[in-house]
């Protein structure tokens, strides 16, 4: 089992959990992204850049990943794809994301795109919280203490 971060926008306080947890759990760990990110000198986290370019970072991971994999995102469609392919998918924000949920999550974000599209303000995602960052921590653990 691995875990892929899609690190473009990756909080930096959750790739500091994740950095713990790869090291504690002796888990290899890659984060994606289409800019240069600094990781901590490991054996277990690697980075990969991509270049830039719509889901460029996304379809790098999607196509590396293999089933039993973890996937970080926040990004529905790209979650979408990796549950297909059978990794489990977690949120920054501690969001478990299933078969169960993800196809309804992925409308929920359609349909926001389309009233966006509008011109109706539909708002952003608050800050992240320590609630947030808790739920994230506890999701993490019980994945990798079942699949390690």
């Amino acid at each position: 089992m691995k875990i892929w971060v899609d690190a473009d926008a990756c909080p930096v306080v959750i790739k500091e959990i994740l950095f713990k947890a790869a090291e504690r759990t002796n888990t290899r760990m890659t984060l994606v992204a289409n800019h240069v990110i600094n990781v901590p000198s490991s054996q277990l986290i690697n980075f990969m850049q991509v270049s830039h370019g719509f889901d460029v970072a996304d379809d790098e991971i999607v196509s590396r990943l293999d089933s039993g994999d973890l996937v970080i995102t926040s990004d529905i469609p790209l979650a979408d794809e990796a549950i297909e392919k059978g990794a489990t998918c977690l949120s920054p924000r501690g969001e478990l994301l299933t078969r169960a949920n993800i196809k309804s999550r992925l409308n929920m974000r359609d349909f926001m795109d389309t009233l966006r599209s509008s011109g109706i303000d539909t708002g952003g995602q608050s800050a992240l919280n320590k609630s947030d960052r808790m739920a994230f921590a506890n999701h993490l653990d019980k994945f990798l203490t079942k699949n390690t």
